[in-house]
């Protein structure tokens, strides 16, 4: 595994790699409350590193411009007021140039800290903080391109058909398993502590559900049967004017390469936990819960595993779910459990201990990472969450049932 510092500069030009096809107006533009634009995650990242490495610890230096953690400070309430989410399309100030030059300047300076071992924790978690941004990065301009009525390409790429993915279960006995972080790699706080649950008998799907089959769910009527549906799902669906998932019109589907013939046999993808949990219902199956899902996903991480080969983010390449016989990869997987801390959790002292801890309650766990995830993020202890109405992230489903 290549050492910190090799990490580190990779992931910072990873970032700069996605921007390159950009154009100012590009990076600037804001699609809805839920993204951001692309110029401020490359900005909030670069303050992240001022903020928690080189301020407190490289000696003697000076933040870039004083005004500028207003700007782009997320939700660390430890780190004061900030602009409001809704209004970071309104900043064309600073320009993109100013922010890559902000990035040159912090990268310089953070070279005196890689080497530093007192640093390491911190410096683990920054990598992996740009590496989620980098995910969102995509996600939000593949948002903010759909909006616009020419259908724009950020990448010129004729789309590889999917193959038919096997058919089949993978059975588990049920028992006491142990979940969480359980290596001595990094984990975001969220992922631990390592603690025992009680699993009944049950079965996970080996394939994720394809736009095929949710074709099928359509021309069924899926999205018109209130028997399918939550409650609030019923009325999101309503209120909405719900009838498909995100990004979808006629045979199409809007991608990082424009609009695009959809592909029967890939994985349904930017579907909502309302979605998912109708679907499950419609098919007679069910969600997995977390436990379930990571049970299953730890049996398979055996020696040799690579989980992340093939159908992850590998450079400046345009992210598309292709269907692949294995748990990670492709889209982030939904599964029926709350988002909530593990027992005897405890958030990390400091503005650090916002990170995760601090959104425990009304969202839904996802698993198994997506096409546009960072490398090194598919664990099967890892645990992504949203509002169960979200859906411009690569997320889709895999079914399970008791047994």
């Amino acid at each position: 595994m290549p050492g910190l510092a090799e990490r580190y500069v990779a992931t910072r030009r990873l970032t700069e790699s996605l921007l390159e096809p950009l154009s100012e107006a590009d990076a600037t533009i804001q699609s809805m409350e839920d993204a951001s634009p692309a110029k401020w995650h490359a900005a909030h990242t670069t303050w992240f590193w001022e903020t928690f490495l080189l301020r407190d610890h490289a000696p003697g230096y000076r933040l870039h411009d004083e005004r500028w953690p207003f700007l782009f400070n997320s939700y660390y309430e430890a780190e004061g007021e900030r602009i409001l989410r809704r209004n970071r399309g309104l900043m064309t100030r600073p320009t993109l140039t100013e922010v890559l030059d902000w990035r040159a300047h912090v990268d310089a300076a953070m070279q005196v800290l890689l080497d530093d071992p007192r640093h390491v924790d911190l410096i683990e978690l920054g990598i992996a903080h740009e590496q989620q941004h980098i995910e969102l990065l995509l996600t939000d301009i593949k948002h903010a391109f759909s909006k616009n009525p020419l259908g724009p390409a950020m990448w010129a790429d004729v789309p590889a058909r999917s193959a038919a993915q096997e058919d089949g279960w993978i059975e588990h006995p049920g028992g006491v398993a142990r979940v969480g972080h359980q290596s001595d790699g990094f984990a975001f706080d969220n992922e631990g502590p390592v603690h025992r649950v009680l699993l009944e008998p049950f079965a996970i799907s080996r394939r994720l559900v394809t736009n095929r089959e949710w074709d099928e769910f359509i021309a069924d009527g899926g999205y018109s049967d209130h028997r399918l549906w939550l409650s609030d799902a019923w009325a999101w669906l309503d209120r909405r004017k719900i009838t498909a998932p995100l990004y979808w019109r006629d045979g199409e589907h809007f991608t990082h390469t424009g609009w695009q013939e959809r592909d029967p046999d890939a994985p349904v993808a930017h579907i909502s936990y309302y979605e998912a949990d109708a679907f499950a219902t419609w098919a007679g199956c069910r969600l997995p819960s977390e436990f379930e899902w990571e049970a299953v996903a730890r049996g398979q991480d055996g020696p040799g595993f690579d989980a992340s080969a093939g159908n992850q983010l590998d450079g400046a390449k345009p992210p598309r779910p292709v269907g692949t016989g294995e748990l990670f990869g492709d889209v982030w997987q939904f599964t029926r459990s709350a988002y909530l801390p593990y027992p005897r959790f405890q958030p990390a002292e400091g503005a650090v201990g916002e990170y995760n801890g601090k959104f425990m309650a009304g969202q839904w766990v996802l698993k198994g990472a997506s096409c546009a995830t960072v490398r090194g993020h598919s664990r099967p202890s890892y645990r992504n969450f949203f509002y169960p109405q979200q859906r411009w992230q690569f997320t889709g489903l895999r079914l399970a049932k008791d047994l």
